[in-house]
């Protein structure tokens, strides 16, 4: 081989020494490309390993495992003392790393698509989360986790986390339940998934409310149940409404402490009422406990659970508003009667997932950080609120009424009747405001509109001044 060979040959099987990628990597990409763009053709011989390696100074290694990988996928045809050539047949092979690949449309947005919006439901103080607490609990929950907890997990979560859930049940929520009762989740709609694959039917009949939690809602509808609306008025949802429009239904999914989205409280004549109606129609009742915990006067409500004297709710709580939504965990409590069932159903489905982050929230609640962290953001909320319906008084008096509320964490203000909330909802979103549309939540059309606003992440007056002078150019803007 000449100098003018080997200087061909470093020419066109050049590499880069400081490439991430292995050399015989490289040469491999190399010969494909010469191949997909004809620059070798089928049957031409190709450089032999040594005079390759030589030029390019290289082990024959490196050039042997390049040419192997060739002639495994099918590229090369070693032929002995004649050679290595390319194998006949290889027209319209695709330039490596071409291939087409499919993505996800894009939607035009001009918010963040990362991190929290303006007035975003659902979303506790993130800023206010005590992570330090929380980093110390994580380090050593991983550096002590037990052997025991390394195999599969049992299919209804990590049992000391059970436990720990059970005894808050107990004091917090007045529900008297063992840890066998209890259910860990991948999140609310976790919860939904294992009551609908243990007790109901796709075509079963449910009562919802009117407005309800969107999410649920289009969980259920996918899952093929029939939702009827009952109203919900100051009283909480119209029980003897339901009564007369689906006396039959299979279930029903309320609210009672703090009804999503209005905020209205189930008083205890409707609790007696709802309970009652279960019990003589053999239904059951799947209570979302979702902020109970955030109550700015007195104690929370008792749960709905806690009057159950014939097992026909389904308790389910969440840690996602109290803790972090990453965490994605909730609970489901069952009727002693039902453990079997569930236990059953629980080992047809993926269940909770790791144990570390069960474990984390079972040290958290154990240490007391859990319940210390409660009672801070109890009066957090309640002057994160305060932001919120100052800065809207102030700005918009004339345009919105906010609805008084003795907890949660996003706050509900009615426009003046005939104005369309859908419409200043997605103008808010077009603005990056995360504004949510009372009217979407609802099932039946409403003369009077609401808008949905989460205030929990304004960390002061300040911040929620500026948002809702943005929210006031676009309701002002919108006629």
């Amino acid at each position: 081989m000449n100098d003018q060979d080997i200087t061909t040959l470093q020419r066109q099987w050049a590499f880069s020494r400081t490439s991430n990628a292995p050399i015989y990597l490289q040469l491999y990409q190399r010969f494909r490309e010469a191949i997909a763009t004809g620059r070798l053709a089928p049957g031409q011989r190709v450089p032999s390993v040594r005079s390759l390696a030589s030029a390019l100074n290289v082990a024959r290694g490196t050039v042997e495992m390049a040419y192997q990988l060739l002639a495994s996928e099918g590229y090369f045809v070693a032929r002995g003392a004649a050679g290595t050539v390319v194998a006949a047949g290889l027209a319209n092979v695709p330039e490596p790393g071409q291939a087409a690949i499919a993505r996800r449309p894009q939607v035009a947005s001009s918010g963040p698509q990362e991190g929290v919006q303006p007035f975003q439901l659902g979303v506790p103080a993130l800023d206010a989360f005590p992570r330090k607490a929380w980093a110390r609990v994580a380090g050593h929950t991983l550096r002590t986790v037990e052997t025991a907890a390394m195999p599969y997990p049992h299919p209804a979560g990590y049992e000391p986390l059970r436990r720990a859930i059970a005894s808050y049940l107990g004091i917090s929520r007045g529900i008297a339940c063992t840890h066998e009762q209890v259910f860990v989740t991948a999140g609310y709609r976790g919860a939904l998934d294992l009551v609908c694959r243990t007790l109901l039917q796709p075509g079963d009949t449910g009562w919802y409310e009117d407005p309800g939690y969107i999410l649920a809602r289009q969980y259920l509808d996918h899952a093929g149940m029939r939702l009827v609306p009952v109203p919900v008025d100051d009283e909480g949802l119209h029980v003897a409404t339901g009564v007369r429009r689906a006396a039959d239904a299979r279930f029903a999914v309320v609210t009672p402490t703090h009804q999503s989205p209005m905020g209205v409280a189930l008083s205890l004549p409707r609790r007696l009422a709802l309970l009652d109606w279960a019990r003589s129609r053999g239904s059951w009742i799947i209570e979302d406990d979702y902020d109970s915990e955030f109550r700015y006067h007195g104690r929370p409500l008792p749960a709905l659970k806690s009057l159950d004297a014939d097992g026909r709710v389904l308790y389910t709580g969440t840690f996602s508003k109290v803790l972090f939504p990453g965490l994605r965990l909730a609970y489901l409590v069952v009727p002693p009667s039902q453990v079997e069932k569930f236990d059953a159903a629980a080992d047809l489905v993926p269940g909770a997932g790791s144990i570390m982050p069960q474990a984390m929230v079972t040290a958290f609640m154990e240490q007391g950080h859990f319940s210390r962290h409660l009672r801070k953001m109890r009066a957090l909320y309640a002057a994160r609120r305060g932001y919120l319906v100052n800065a809207l008084s102030q700005a918009l008096g004339d345009r919105l009424h906010v609805q008084a509320q003795a907890g949660g964490i996003h706050v509900l203000a009615h426009l003046r009747a005939g104005e369309d909330d859908r419409r200043l909802a997605r103008a808010a979103k077009a603005a990056g405001l995360a504004v949510n549309a009372l009217g979407d939540w609802r099932f039946a059309e409403s003369p009077r509109g609401g808008l949905l606003m989460g205030f929990a992440n304004f960390a002061t007056a300040s911040e929620a001044a500026v948002a809702v002078q943005r929210l006031e150019a676009v309701v002002r803007g919108v006629r």
